[in-house]
């Protein structure tokens, strides 16, 4: 039985005087700029592969094209997850190539050991070679192997892209890159989704940490480099302890508007190339093998769907003769596929669809579209070709399954491997500030505290054991060091004392401290940010300082972070401040950089020098070098050194950036007030920042955002999936006085396309349905919707996480102007069905 509401007892409808809103389409979902995103070719820049066509291969390939039904030909294009396909059905539908996802391990257990990992892929191996088939083609399996083989339980972590921005040694990548291949290769693995050659230019950008540098030379650099030593050069190229490179995501992908990640680029033709395309050719020039196609629009056309950059620019002008890989499920956000069917991306120039899931139905529908000519034989005998021309290149016909292959089960983690991550770390450090208390003696008394200073997945970051990292503990990082660790062996191997004390409180007076504060794990679009301030920490991390400073206890402050931040009362509290970006496995490199030797002289210099520039206040971004307002705190380049001592005189700091208003205001005239945030969520992404441009949630893009010119969010809805807008603070909010005083929680909101499924408007984990409120309200116009407090009794109203939660499960289009806690009414009651 549907849902009936009393209308006249429960709600009060305030007709507003809003009108109908115009704006822009830049994103997906979006109506595409025709002018904005035509592709001329010829001005982008030409690469030239080192590897060259084996003419040979390439006639044996023509031969097994012409052998190769429409079916295994279709298996070959399409990437499921392990978790979704069986050994029997890999040699079923003919799969080429197997992934796991980040957090996908064996029997999901993320401890599993290197034999595991075998054992779990050598079936799949099996089933891909069985006997009698007319055209054998072994399988490859595919890991996002982003700061060394990070899936795996004892794996070397080296620190994140950006730090390794700042280290400026492009052998150093070269090694890293090697390491990670041979880790990769004990465990049976022949691909890593590396290296992320995005040039990001808005640091809320949640992906910033995977990247080099707001610099593309620096990331055109970086990108040989690390191709290079993950495939191997001349006569070692994807030898037998090296894998497939992935160049990713072309294109854009640092260039969103907002900083948000899969958003819209609206930059010109020029600038695409001239800022994110010239890594590519880099990586084309070092022979990468596989590109991957990235999640972001560029002026309204999603790039899966991209025919002018994936083909003519990508396959044609840089001349890429490898495959072009697709991102988990992206084909589905573009208008007119899905998860299932995507002849579109398919012709535009993909050649594996990244498809973990539906993946039986998208094979089907392929075979279908090949069999009309939706999708010509042609386009798909090119795709084919370029992934059996990248297996001939590895030798994957002639080379031992994963369980038989001399360089599987060698071991991981090893003395040699994590000497090299730790000369990364040490390397990656920038110092911003040194007052004359660095490096510290080696045998002082030193109190190290903060939350990140005995924290290991804090300094692993996302992208870690699991996607988000979020869920590691400090048994989950065999033969790791933390930041503590590091300096407590050498502080007491000189004859020092290490005191640890993650709040700071100790019985004795340390001659130094040391805080280690930064930002906790994310990964993707669960890191992006409405603003680049420090949002985990910021408060507690500067009163910790400011105690030990008052108790005159010179202090060092360590910041661990995926992007340049806002820090200034921090830094400003400290003696010294040291940007450790986020460093992975090995916290001892840390303790190389600011213990000293027994005589007193640094052990090593900091070398690491910022590839991102540094913001002097929390809304200042985009803030690249070359700009032409370019004021940063601390510019480029900048780092200083035990070579070069300076003193760091007091920085502005900034009084507060809160918008305050009159009290029980969380949204209108466009801002969110007193502290509250806008926030889109559904089960894949609870809890993702809206920035102020058009934002989708990730996935099934269940709901997207965007702003109106008066002031109000738009929120669309495409039922997809059940997907929710919500608006809270950092802290959980008391408004039980508020509700004991009767007050309601009100709404301003124009219905633009009714509800198709239930709606449920909620404060906190109480809610209640208004579908048929909404339906009732005369569209294109504003009106009020105002329900009492008591109704979410149900939630503690003295702390709750959130004041504001509009949810559905069907298709819903609405703008909200205002919302707020005003004074009750006559009539106000709870919906009834």
């Amino acid at each position: 039985m549907g849902r009936k509401f009393a209308r006249s007892s429960l709600w009060m409808f305030t007709l507003s005087l809003g009108v109908a809103a115009s704006f822009t389409a830049t994103d997906a979902g979006a109506e595409p700029d025709p002018a904005g995103a035509t592709v001329h070719p010829e001005i982008w820049p030409a690469a030239n592969s080192p590897i060259g066509l084996d003419l040979a291969a390439e006639a044996r390939i023509t031969e097994m094209l012409a052998q190769m039904s429409i079916e295994q030909k279709v298996g070959q294009v399409i990437q499921p997850e392990w978790k979704t396909i069986t050994p029997e059905e890999v040699t079923q539908y003919h799969i080429g190539s197997i992934e796991n996802g980040g957090g996908a391990v064996p029997g999901g257990n993320k401890h599993s050991t290197v034999q595991d990992w075998l054992d779990l892929i050598e079936p799949y191996y099996q089933a891909s070679v069985v006997p009698g088939q007319n055209v054998t083609i072994p399988l490859i399996w595919a890991s996002d192997a982003v700061h060394g083989h990070n899936n795996v339980y004892g794996a070397t972590l080296f620190p994140h892209n950006i730090g390794l921005g700042a280290a400026n040694d492009r052998d150093l990548l070269r090694r890293i890159g090697e390491v990670t291949a041979a880790e990769m290769r004990s465990t049976g693995m022949d691909w890593t989704f590396a290296p992320t050659i995005a040039v990001a230019r808005d640091d809320r950008w949640g992906r910033t940490y995977e990247s080099y540098s707001e610099d593309p030379q620096i990331v055109s650099e970086y990108a040989a480099a690390m191709v290079a030593g993950i495939q191997g050069t001349g006569d070692d190229f994807l030898g037998p302890n090296h894998v497939i490179a992935t160049a990713k995501h072309f294109l854009g992908d640092g260039s969103t508007d907002g900083g948000r990640d899969q958003g819209n680029s609206t930059v010109s033709e020029a600038d695409l190339s001239r800022l994110h395309g010239a890594p590519y050719v880099d990586a084309i020039n070092t022979g990468t093998q596989s590109v991957m196609a990235s999640f972001n629009s560029w002026h309204g056309v999603r790039m899966h769907a991209n025919e002018g950059l994936l083909t003519d620019v990508l396959k044609g002008r840089m001349g890429f003769d490898g495959f072009i890989m697709g991102d988990w499920l992206a084909h589905g956000q573009i208008p007119g596929c899905t998860n299932s069917n995507c002849p579109i991306a398919f012709n535009a120039g993909l050649d594996i669809f990244n498809q973990p899931q539906d993946w039986k139905a998208l094979h089907g529908n392929l075979v279908a579209q090949v069999t009309s000519g939706e999708i010509p034989m042609s386009r798909l005998d090119d795709a084919v070709r370029r992934i059996l021309r990248v297996k001939f290149r590895m030798g994957v016909f002639d080379a031992a399954s994963p369980a038989n292959r001399a360089t599987s089960l060698q071991p991981i983690g090893t003395p040699a491997h994590r000497a090299v991550a730790r000369e990364a770390v040490r390397k990656s450090l920038v110092l911003l500030k040194n007052n004359g208390v660095l490096p510290i003696r080696s045998n002082a008394t030193l109190l190290v505290a903060g939350r990140g200073a005995d924290n290991i997945a804090m300094q692993a970051g996302g992208w870690t054991l699991s996607w988000q990292g979020a869920d590691n503990g400090p048994n989950d990082f065999p033969g790791a060091t933390s930041i503590y660790e590091g300096l407590k062996a050498q502080i007491e191997a000189s004859g020092g004392q290490a005191l640890f004390s993650p709040d700071g409180t100790s019985p004795q007076k340390p001659d130094v401290a040391i805080v280690v504060f930064g930002e906790a794990p994310y990964a993707e679009f669960m890191g992006d940010q409405s603003d680049v301030a420090l949002h985990h920490d910021n408060v507690e991390s500067l009163e910790l300082i400011r105690r030990l400073k008052a108790q005159g206890i010179p202090v060092v402050a360590v910041m661990m972070s995926g992007r340049p931040l806002y820090v200034n009362p921090q830094i400003n509290a400290a003696d010294a401040f040291v940007a450790a970006w986020l460093p992975g496995s090995e916290g001892a490199g840390i303790a190389d950089v600011l213990l000293a030797r027994a005589d007193g002289t640094p052990q090593h210099d900091f070398q690491g020098r910022l590839s991102f520039s540094w913001p002097r206040r929390p809304d200042q971004t985009p803030l690249n070098v070359g700009d032409a307002d370019y004021d940063p705190q601390f510019a480029y380049g900048f780092g200083l050194s035990y070579a070069a001592p300076t003193v760091t005189p007091a920085l502005p700091e900034v009084a507060d950036t809160t918008r305050y208003g009159e009290r029980n205001v969380y949204f209108t005239s466009g801002q969110a007030w007193n502290g509250y945030k806008f926030w889109l969520g559904d089960s894949n992404a609870p809890h993702m920042d809206y920035v102020g441009t058009r934002t989708t949630l990730y996935g099934s893009a269940g709901l997207t955002a965007e702003p109106q010119d008066d002031g109000a969010i738009r929120l669309t809805w495409n039922g997809r999936s059940r997907a929710w807008a919500e608006m809270g603070a950092d802290a959980p909010s008391d408004i039980a006085r508020e509700a004991n005083g009767a007050m309601l929680l009100s709404v301003s909101i124009r219905v633009n396309a009714s509800p198709t499924g239930d709606v449920s408007l909620g404060v906190g984990s109480a809610s209640v349905p208004i579908a048929g409120a909404l339906r009732g309200l005369a569209p294109g116009a504003y009106a009020t919707v105002a329900v009492p407090l008591s109704c979410f009794s149900g939630q503690n109203l003295a702390a709750t996480p959130t004041i504001f939660h509009l949810e559905t499960n069907g298709q819903l289009d609405v703008s909200v102007a205002d919302i707020r806690l005003t004074e009750t009414r006559a009539g106000a009651a709870c919906p009834v069905e």
